[in-house]
């Protein structure tokens, strides 16, 4: 046998790195870093390996450690100190994200994006204004357009405390382009909007909801997030978004969804992003303590598969870990 492709040939050492198609480089990952205003001091996050909740005196220390492993950006998300029906502490001036960015923004040099949603300051845990007796009859949700004003509120509120970039993910109908408009309405018309375009359904976000407090008290959220089951209706969605002046689209989860992050990359020219969701990062940390998996391996391979998918951005638990391996 004496073939004339022997596909082998690069894989040596040297020859293997030199040829390779897809890396990850720290400057690719978001960091998700929780603020607390209900705590003084730090709090694991007991699903979540190696996260805590942090107060917002230790948000730029938290940040600094981000930074130190070569990681660039990080996403805020906030615990308030009090909630109500509407979620009014989203948009509250002296809010628990609006301090930390403040705060971020003036000590250090990371990028901040902020997560503009409402389920983390409601006290109902829903993304919006509830339809009237929603909590006692499974067909009624999320009132739509009444849920865009309090998101309006919300993200300028964000780039008024000096957000880089906002990232509204509550999957209400016209929300980039309510955003777009609220923001361009009082000057910034140059913050970015990174929309969590393909936001489904998902069985995957289990851990997050105990980091970020924010589990719906009754019912679920399927009435406004994806199916599972749809891949074309993610194209609409997006391009939805696109129209509406969305600057970066988000595929969230991130493993299960590599063929919707494949779609997006060849449709459309914008960057795209993918959320590598709490239950991917808690499923590998689970495995590796039971011996079945290593860790640092698995964590880079799937991170890996997220950017041979197509994807530019990559919002991950795992940011700080691989930044280190990388360096």
């Amino acid at each position: 046998m004496n073939p004339i492709e022997r596909p082998r040939r690069l894989r040596r050492d040297g020859l293997r790195e030199l040829v390779s198609e897809t890396n990850v480089a720290a400057s690719d990952l978001i960091a998700p870093v929780f603020v607390d205003a209900t705590t003084d001091e730090r709090v694991e996050i007991e699903t979540m390996p190696g996260h805590e909740r942090v107060p917002i005196e230790e948000s730029v220390s938290r940040v600094e450690e981000v930074l130190e492993t070569g990681v660039e950006a990080v996403m805020l998300f906030g615990i308030p100190e009090s909630k109500d029906e509407h979620g009014s502490r989203a948009w509250a001036d002296d809010g628990v994200v609006q301090e930390a960015t403040r705060w971020i923004t003036s000590e250090t040099d990371a990028t901040v994006i902020t997560d503009v949603c409402l389920c983390e300051y409601t006290d109902h845990g829903h993304c919006g204004v509830l339809e009237n007796a929603a909590a006692d009859d499974p067909r009624l949700t999320v009132k739509n357009d009444e849920t865009l004003d309090l998101l309006q509120k919300t993200a300028v509120s964000h780039a008024a405390a000096g957000a880089e970039m906002v990232a509204p993910s509550g999957m209400m109908d016209g929300m980039v382009g309510a955003i777009r408009k609220a923001l361009d309405d009082v000057g910034y018309t140059n913050v970015p909007i990174m929309s969590y375009a393909a936001k489904y359904e998902s069985a995957f976000y289990g851990p997050f909801r105990d980091a970020a407090d924010g589990a719906p008290s009754f019912g679920n959220r399927r009435h406004y997030q994806m199916d599972p089951a749809n891949s074309r209706e993610a194209m609409r969605e997006v391009e939805l978004d696109v129209e509406q002046g969305a600057d970066v689209l988000m595929v969230k989860p991130a493993l299960p969804y590599l063929d919707i992050v494949r779609d997006i990359r060849e449709e459309f020219d914008h960057p795209v992003a993918a959320y590598n969701v709490s239950g991917e990062y808690a499923m590998i940390h689970a495995a590796n303590e039971r011996g079945w998996l290593n860790l640092q391996e698995t964590a880079l391979e799937s991170l890996l598969s997220i950017k041979r998918a197509g994807a530019d951005l990559i919002l991950t638990y795992f940011a700080e870990d691989i930044a280190d391996q990388l360096a």
